[in-house]
Order: structure tokens, then sequence, then C-alpha cells
């Protein structure tokens, strides 16, 4: 989570990005290979790098790397990882920022004894933490807004790590759901808006700490309960200890990780993906029907709903789409002229089942249009009859300032077009949306007003500071691999 994030400029991919994937675990011989498994659940969060740290009695080891799990991770330097506790971290790519020391989980070693972090979301109050700390002559090594509270941490004159990041997490505004490694135990915390998810789970006497449920069927562990907005835990020898950040808000949990970000075998904010998206699929077709003969989704980010959308209209699911799974991260973009090939070489059409056929197509979202654009003409010279978008959030207007990647808002195309205009634009014959109040109706298990909807409508629920940069000196830095 940079605090100096920029728009990615991929043609070939239109979504929101979300920043990271958060893991820890405690008491197992074996800490390190369940973080491992338990990134490679949340990869879908962070593909540009992945870190793990570990601790035994003596000392704490740090592997982290530019690159998927697997790519990071191997039998070998796996072995290196020791010790009976350890935390994880996937990360998101931004422009300008794919730099080793930006990797985490962060490390360091203070007046409190050893902390490793690793952190999910954005503060935006960074800057301003940022330039006290600099004043008081902190040396910041990295350009990630994660490090101001480590600083923080290290600098609290309370004598113990974990007083000294209740203190720290008191007055920092914004998003977070953190794992970090002491020297006596694990902690873990998550803002009291409770943006970004975070969970506790137990494997045997082990306990762990995940992003997402999903990391935690993987590794058979049982779930036992959201980690709750505004709560720190201490996991030690003695067991759970809960702990209340001192500060009181609104609750403001991100939509987008039920729309998107997410995995569908998830349960998020107390409900399963799957079935929420399949519901707003059902939204969809109740409130926007149409004449048409196949439903079809653009994968995999439609799929859900789409399947939603058939089943409530009674129109046939289709896959007129099909994905090639190995277009991974490295994907070299082509020159302009040959540009609407990066959407392509991922999605094609099957022109044998979409060939004079009305069709229905059903994603989650349109944020710059680019990309939908491209696929509508593809669809279209596959033969398509007739093209009806449907999407299952409400049009995107503003940018998220809390832990996801967007881009600025006058790159939005629902923030400077109307719904016409952007059908025009996408060459869509429909375009519609779900409504907002339908999209929340949708989720029984979170009262609307306690949802972050500022994407779509501009209420922030925290005041959105005008963003500075982390300006650092450019010269590189190595990272030990024992520290």
């Amino acid at each position: 989570m940079t605090a100096d994030l920029s728009p990615i400029e991929d043609e070939s991919d239109d979504h929101f990005r979300d920043e990271c994937g958060v893991f820890g675990a405690y008491g197992s011989k074996e800490a390190a290979n369940l973080c491992y498994f338990g990134l490679y659940s949340l990869q879908h969060r962070g593909q540009e790098s992945a870190g793990i740290v570990s601790r035994d009695s003596r000392r704490f080891y740090v592997l982290k790397e530019m690159g998927l799990v697997s790519e990071v991770f191997n039998p070998d330097n796996m072995n290196y990882l020791k010790g009976t506790s350890a935390i994880g971290h996937v990360r998101y790519s931004t422009t300008g920022d794919s730099e080793q020391r930006n990797i985490q989980p962060l490390y360091s070693k203070t007046s409190k004894g050893k902390l490793a972090i690793a952190h999910n979301g954005n503060l935006t109050n960074a800057y301003k933490l940022y330039a006290e700390l600099q004043k008081e002559g902190a040396l910041f090594q990295s350009t990630v807004d994660s490090e101001v509270i480590l600083h923080s941490v290290a600098r609290s004159k309370k004598p113990h790590i974990k007083d000294a990041m209740l203190e720290t997490l008191a007055k920092v505004d914004g998003a977070y759901s953190l794992v970090a490694l002491t020297d006596s135990g694990l902690i873990a915390a998550r803002d009291p808006w409770g943006f970004r998810p975070l969970v506790l789970g137990k494997k045997g006497d082990t306990y762990v700490v995940s992003s997402e449920t999903c990391a935690l069927d993987l590794i058979a562990a049982k779930y036992i309960r959201e980690i709750e907005p505004g709560e720190l835990i201490q996991i030690d020898d003695e067991g759970v200890h809960s702990y209340r950040i001192p500060r009181e808000t609104r609750k403001a949990f991100c939509v987008f990780e039920h729309v998107y970000f997410a995995r569908p075998d998830s349960i998020i904010f107390g409900e399963n993906v799957h079935l929420v998206r399949k519901e707003f699929g059902r939204m969809l077709a109740k409130e926007h029907p149409v004449e048409a003969d196949l439903v079809m989704s653009i994968p995999d980010s439609g799929n859900i709903a789409a399947l939603g959308y058939a089943e409530e209209s009674g129109i046939p699911f289709e896959f007129g789409m099909t994905r090639n799974h190995y277009v991974g991260r490295t994907f070299i973009q082509p020159q302009q002229k040959i540009r609407n090939l990066s959407v392509k070489v991922k999605l094609n059409p099957i022109k044998s089942v979409i060939a004079g056929k009305r069709i229905v197509v059903v994603d989650d979202s349109i944020v710059r249009g680019t990309t939908s654009k491209l696929r509508v003409s593809s669809l279209r010279n596959a033969g398509a009859k007739e093209i009806h978008l449907r999407i299952s959030s409400p049009p995107i207007t503003n940018p998220c300032h809390f832990g996801i990647d967007t881009p600025n808002k006058d790159k939005l195309v629902a923030n400077s077009r109307t719904l016409q205009e952007i059908c025009e634009y996408v060459g869509a014959d429909s375009l519609e949306y779900i409504a907002k109040d339908k999209m929340l109706e949708a989720i029984k298990t979170v009262e609307p007003e306690n949802f972050c909807t500022a994407c779509f409508d501009g209420k922030y629920p925290i005041k959105v500071r005008k963003k500075g940069k982390l300006i650092f000196e450019k010269e590189k830095i190595t990272q030990y691999a024992k520290a």
C-alpha cells in the first residue's frame, strides 16, 4: 500500500486492483509452510511480490522477492525459514513502485525488540505522519506507507510493542488490516472502519490470521471469527488476547470485496462471496430485463453474476468467451497499432456460440471503459446480433483512497459520461448497471449504512486529504537474507 500510487495503464484489464493480502501463523513448526500455502490462496490479492518473515527463539528470518508466490519460494529457500511463527504478504503491482525495497513484510530492530509488519490497506494521513517522523530524524528505507507504522511504533515511549502499536494505530487514518511478528508473539489488527477483511482461524494448536477465509480452507484450518473493526489481537503461548484500538468511528466495509476482489469461496463480512454475486445477478435481471437468446459472462469476473442473471431471467447461460489462463503478469503490451491484441490474448469469443444471437453480457464493473469497448467490438466481429451489457455494480465515479489502486477521477468513464454516452462509447445495444440500493440489499449480513460506497457516490467515510508524495533517496539498498 503505497502512499503515492499511480494508475495502472494496462488496457488489457480494466478492473480496480486490490493492493495486497496478509497471512500469519503462530505455534507450529510448519509456520512458514502454512504461510506459503496461505499466500498461494491469496495470490489474487497481489501479484507483484511476495514475502515471508519467520521467527524462532534466536532470530528472525527474512525471505522476500519480486514475483508470484510460486516464483519466489521453492523447497530450498523455504528450508531457510525456521521457527514456529511466521507472517507473509503478497502485493499488487503499481507503476513506479515496483522496487525491491517496497516488498513486505517490513522488518526492523527497535529498542522494544524485533518487529516485522505486513499491511493491507492505505493510510490517508501517511504523508502528514511521515513529515512529522522525518523531522524527528526517522530514516525511511521504502516508499510504502506501512513504514510509517513501523517508525511510529519504534519511537513510541510505550515500553511494549503491543502498547506502542495501539498508540500508533489510534492516530492513523485510513485502511489497515495487518499482521506483525514480535519477539514474543504475533499481532493482528484491523482499522476501526473495517475497510479490509481479516479473519482468525485455528489448525490444531496453531492460530492463523488471514485476509480471506479461502486461505484457511486450503490448510484445513477452522474458521473462528472475523477480527473486529478496531480490534487488535495478540497471540502468544497463553492464547489470544483482544484489545480495542482507542478510536470510535462508523463502520465502512469495502463493498468491492463482494463485487470483485475476494475469491468466491471466501466468507467476507459474514457472507459467502459466491452467493452474494449470484444475488447481484438476480437483482440485475429483475431491474433490467431484456429479450435475448443467451446470457454470457466476461470471464472470470462476471461468471457468478451471469449465472444469477440467467437463473432469474430464464435465459440460458453459455460460455461465449474462452480465457487464456496462461497469460501472466509479464505479458508484454504490443504497440498501439495492434493494442487490441492485448485483450484477445486473454479473452477470445467462441463464434459458434454467439454468431447470430442476441446476447446479454454480464461483468462486475466498468472503470475506464477501454476494455469493455474492445470486448464488445470483438463480440460484434464474432457475429453477435445484439449485445446488451449488464454490470453488477453501480457506475464508478470516484477513486478509492483506502487500499485500492484506481485511476484518477478524470479517467473514470462514468465520471464524465451519461449512461447513454457510455453505452455508445463501448458500442453496446444497451447498457444497465445495478442500482446501489439493490446491490446493498443483496448483502444480508451488513446494514447498508455500514458499507463504504465512495467509489459510486463520492461520500468518503474519512476526510480525504490532498495526497503528498513520500520522497526518498534513490540509491539502492541491500536486503540481507538474515536479520
